[in-house]
This record gives structure tokens, C-alpha cells and sequence, in this order.
């Protein structure tokens, strides 16, 4: 498939380098769905980018990755490193040749199935590299870090829409245990640090769009659209998520590594939730397809609604999520078609 030529994500109107008018900037996960957009808006703006991905095949086939790399390419001229972030002599290398300033880590095992199978990796993957890193970064005198968490550690939690101070009963997946130990992590961390670093840990809820990873249930459920299959339906429809536009997740991210103070987590969300049954509807429509459901029972480590509330993340950042779920599924589409065309 070739590189597609859509418009690059758009970060934050008016948000400002914190350290200066150019910042070196280390993406870890940089050949990654997210990782790939916040690159290319991060070299629009002018920053030196360095990228550093191990292409672990459990969620990605390398091409996929390739392919997000020669999108980055055509915004900009990063530093592409291939290695894995448990390897400290890489990192401090890394950090040293570089002369990292900020750090968006982004790197880590997702999905809540696959972390039933494999906890340990899970675990050695998401917690033994983010304590490394965070390490190496701040012996290196790194002054941002930048966290990509997750809404599954809100797991258990009852109350609507989720607030970040939130008392977290409890935790149904080990990938949402693996997201709220790397956030504890990098607390605890941030408290020792001296001199001190700048930290947000980033609790991202259920991001879509162009590029978006081929085992999530978007890309899945266009697959099958185009392909005249089943959508499978776990539950009876009626569950929620507050579904977030990579262009979105983008511009809240680097407004946090530019304006967060001390410790702080953010809600980086849609602000608005959707049923299982509306989506695949629209979809259906977007797709100009009359999705055929397969009724299945809900699955193991499934929380049955999130919602996201982003009230701290636009006082404080100037979040403002700008894109209908109708709207980025378009854009999906989109691309998705032109994907399908250069196969």
C-alpha cells in the first residue's frame, strides 16, 4: 500500500514550546497509529523528532508500521531509531546523541484480550520499559514527559462521566493493571526527581481514525463492511464508549507535554458517548452498507461504558476535541478506501 496523502493532524492553535522555540522531542511507539500523527504535527510545527519503535509483531505486521513511517516522511525529516526500550544502552545513547528535551511515550502492549493471554509481557513491556525510560530520561535531564495511559484503569468505576480524582475501585484486564502501575510509576518518579521533571500521564479513551490499529474494532468493522462479512456485536448493543479523533488525541497530547506543571492526569477524550449499536448503524452509513450483526456475549475484561470528563484537560490545556463521531468515521473511510486501493 502506498503512503497516503490525507492532511496531517492539526495540534492546539496558540500552544507554545515551553522550552524554547524548537524543542527535541523523543516519540516512543513513533511507527505506531498514534505516534505516526503526533510526529507529523510536531514537524509542522518545527521540532526535532526523533522516533524510536521495536516493531513488536503481537499487534502490528512491520509493513503497517513502514507505512506510517513513509507518511511521517513526507511532513518532515525525523530521526527514526529501531530498538527496544528495555535496552538502557540504547536509551542512554539515545538521550546523550540527541539532546532529548521532552518525551511523548507512547510505546506499549495495547488491548485488553490479548493482556488476558500474556500478562507477563504485558507487564515487562509496559511497566520494566516505562521505569527504564523515565530513568534515563531524567539522568539525562529531560524536564517533560509525556504518558499515554488509558481509560481501562478507570475499570471498575461507577460514576459518569470519569473524573480524574476518580477513586478506582479495582482492575478487570491486566493490560488496564499494566496502564495504572506505569501511571503510579511515573508519580512516584516525579516526586523523587531532582531536578525536578514535568509529568502527565494521559488516560486516552478508545482513539480511531486514519492509520488506527488493524486489531481495533473500527478497522475491524470497515473490513468487514467492504468485504460484505458480519460485524460481531458483543452484548446486546446497548454498550457505551466515548470514542476520541486521532486528530484530537494528537492536539491534547502535545498541549500537555508543552503546558503541564509537576503531576497531573488528563481525560483526553470525545466528551460525548455512543452505543455499540448506533456506531455500527453509522458506520453502515458511511459505508453506504447495511451491516449484518453477529450477536455474541460480552467478552472477559470488557467494561460495559466510559466517559470522559474533560473538564481539568480544557481549563488547564486547552483541549477541546472539535471532530462528530460521524465525521472522523467519514475521514476513516476515507482513507480506509484508498488503503484498500493501492493494496
Amino acid at each position: 500500500m502506498a503512503a497516503s496523502s490525507e492532511p496531517a493532524p492539526v495540534g492546539l492553535r496558540g500552544t507554545s514550546h515551553a522550552l524554547g522555540a524548537t524543542m527535541a522531542i523523543l516519540i516512543t511507539g513513533g511507527a505506531g497509529f498514534i505516534g505516526s500523527a503526533t510526529a507529523v504535527s510536531l514537524l509542522q510545527r518545527g521540532d526535532d523528532v526523533v522516533l524510536l519503535d521495536a516493531f513488536q509483531p503481537l499487534l502490528y505486521d512491520r509493513a503497517t508500521k513502514e507505512r506510517n513511517l513513509a507518511w511521517v516522511r513526507q511532513h518532515g525529516e525525523p530521526v527514526f531509531i529501531e530498538g527496544d526500550l528495555r535496552d538502557e544502552a540504547l536509551l542512554g545513547e539515545l538521550f546523550e546523541r540527541h539532546r532529548i528535551e521532552g518525551v511523548i511515550h507512547l510505546a506499549a502492549l495495547a488491548g485488553v484480550r490479548h493482556s488476558i493471554e500474556l500478562p507477563d509481557l504485558y507487564a515487562d513491556i509496559n511497566i520494566t520499559a516505562t521505569a527504564r525510560l523515565m530513568r534515563v530520561a531524567m539522568g539525562a535531564g529531560v524536564r517533560r514527559f509525556a504518558l499515554a495511559s488509558s481509560s481501562s484503569v478507570y475499570a471498575m468505576n461507577t460514576r459518569t462521566p470519569f473524573r480524574e480524582d476518580d477513586h478506582l475501585p479495582g482492575q478487570v484486564s491486566p493490560y488496564g493493571a499494566s496502564k495504572f502501575a506505569m501511571e503510579a510509576l511515573v508519580q512516584t518518579l516525579h516526586h523523587l526527581a531532582d531536578p525536578a521533571i514535568d509529568v502527565a500521564a494521559l488516560r486516552y479513551f478508545t482513539v480511531y481514525g486514519p492509520r488506527q490499529r488493524p486489531d481495533m474494532a473500527f478497522h475491524k468493522f470497515f473490513t468487514r463492511l467492504a468485504a460484505g462479512q458480519p460485524i460481531p456485536m458483543f452484548g446486546d448493543g446497548d454498550s457505551g464508549r466515548d470514542y476520541t479523533f486521532i486528530d484530537d488525541i494528537v492536539a491534547g497530547t502535545i498541549a500537555a507535554l508543552d503546558r503541564v506543571r509537576g503531576y497531573r492526569v488528563y481525560n483526553l477524550g470525545g466528551e460525548e458517548v455512543h452505543r455499540l449499536r448506533e456506531v455500527i448503524q453509522t458506520m453502515g452509513e458511511v459505508a453506504g452498507v447495511t451491516p449484518q450483526i453477529e450477536r455474541l456475549p460480552m467478552q472477559a475484561g470488557d467494561v460495559f461504558i466510559t466517559s470522559a470528563d474533560v473538564a481539568r484537560a480544557r481549563d488547564e490545556l486547552g483541549y477541546a476535541p472539535t471532530t462528530p463521531l460521524r465525521d472522523g468515521l467519514e475521514k476513516m473511510w476515507v482513507w480506509f478506501q484508498q488503503e484498500r486501493a493501492t493494496d
